[in-house]
């Protein structure tokens, strides 16, 4: 059984994380390769079905999701987290717990993200019904190494998915 290996996709809310997790999970799948995607939105449902985004439900919420990550890649499962995880010391958590591990840092301007607001988060935080978005109202703490620097407002996702799949190959991962 080949060893899993983890990729935690990072920006702020509507950087294009998402997009880009798609555009990996089929440029992987291209490669025979199938993944988890672990999605924030998703897993809060699960293990904060209330959320109230305050730093200690985050700080348990964000050990959960690297330990799951770090259950599955023991297992041989790739792993693509789509997740702001807005303190590095989140991320850093999940790249101790899982050996085989690559930070994708999707840098993309607030105004954009603001611009595009899929989710209407930050119309909500405008409007007062959110008080802890990322970027906007709590701090959002880049990546001070990623292994990969993604440019969300100007890279097409395709191009972004072959730039991490370049440096799995790189590292041994694929």
């Amino acid at each position: 059984m080949r060893a899993g290996f983890a990729v935690w996709i990072t920006g702020l809310p509507a950087s294009g994380k998402s997009t880009l997790a798609s555009a990996l999970t089929q440029a992987l799948a291209a490669r025979g390769v199938e993944v988890a995607v672990l999605e924030s939105d998703v897993l809060r449902r699960v293990f904060t079905p209330h959320p109230r985004y305050g730093e200690e439900e985050r700080e348990v919420f964000y050990g959960a999701m690297a330990y799951v990550g770090w259950l599955l890649t023991e297992h041989g499962v790739p792993v693509i987290f789509d997740a702001t995880a807005h303190r590095r010391a989140y991320r850093e958590r999940a790249r101790a717990l899982i050996p085989r591990f690559l930070e994708v840092y999707v840098d993309c301007p607030l105004p954009v993200c603001i611009a595009r607001d899929p989710k209407r988060i930050y119309r909500q935080a405008q409007q007062g019904a959110a008080t802890n978005v990322p970027g906007l109202q709590v701090p959002y703490e880049p990546p001070e190494r990623p292994e990969v620097v993604v440019h969300g407002d100007r890279e097409r996702p395709e191009a972004a998915a072959h730039m991490v799949v370049v440096q799995l190959i790189e590292r041994g991962y694929l």
